[in-house]
């Protein structure tokens, strides 16, 4: 008697999927990672108040008198202001007023200190008050004070800067201490105004 075989049934077969190569997965990872960092910077930047104020103080063993002149007139800044030694090339250009206000005075420097221009606004014994306007690298019109108090036998001397606190700036101040990084050369300036007003 014979016997017969009976063939298995047939099974459908399937292509593997396809693997998605690593170079894909790992420009991907990358692309979402950038994108949460943005997403990261944007909610923190929104969170930045709209105008800044730095501002720094300094007991000046001299009367006002004495203290004023060395902020009023414009060209003896180079005298004790940091920044004017941040680019030994840089470009000056005074104009207008010889001291006090209608004094103005422009800069164009490297990449570390840009360009710009200061004008006296208001002067007065107890204050000075000028327009600060940067247009390299970036663009901004803020508001600088020096302020005199009389304080026991001395002069109570504040630095100040204010303005608007633009969408760009907010975004700088989350990588960057803006009070910081203005403070400690207002300190610094308010140290060698210090030692000059003294020594007259």
């Amino acid at each position: 008697m014979s016997t017969s075989t009976v063939a298995p049934p047939a099974t459908e077969t399937t292509a593997p999927p396809r693997k998605r190569s690593r170079l894909k997965t790992v420009f991907l990872s990358l692309l979402g990672c950038f994108v949460l960092f943005v997403g990261v910077v944007l909610v923190l930047a929104s969170t930045k108040p709209d105008v800044f104020r730095v501002e720094r103080s300094i007991t000046v063993n001299a009367p006002a008198e004495k203290i004023r002149p060395h902020i009023d007139d414009l060209k003896k800044w180079t005298a004790w202001s940091p920044f004017e030694k941040v680019d030994p090339d840089m470009q000056r250009d005074y104009s207008g007023a010889e001291n006090g206000v209608g004094a103005r005075y422009a800069w164009e420097g490297d990449s570390n200190i840009g360009a710009g221009r200061i004008e006296i606004t208001e002067s007065t014994p107890e204050k000075i008050a000028m327009s600060l306007e940067f247009l390299k690298p970036m663009a901004a019109k803020n508001v600088a004070e020096f302020t005199m108090v009389p304080e026991g036998d001395g002069t109570k001397v504040t630095w100040s800067m204010h303005g608007p606190n633009t969408f760009m700036g907010k975004m700088i101040q989350v990588f960057l201490d803006m009070d910081d990084m203005c403070g400690t050369p207002f300190n610094e300036g308010l140290t060698n105004l210090k030692g000059l007003a003294e020594q007259n």
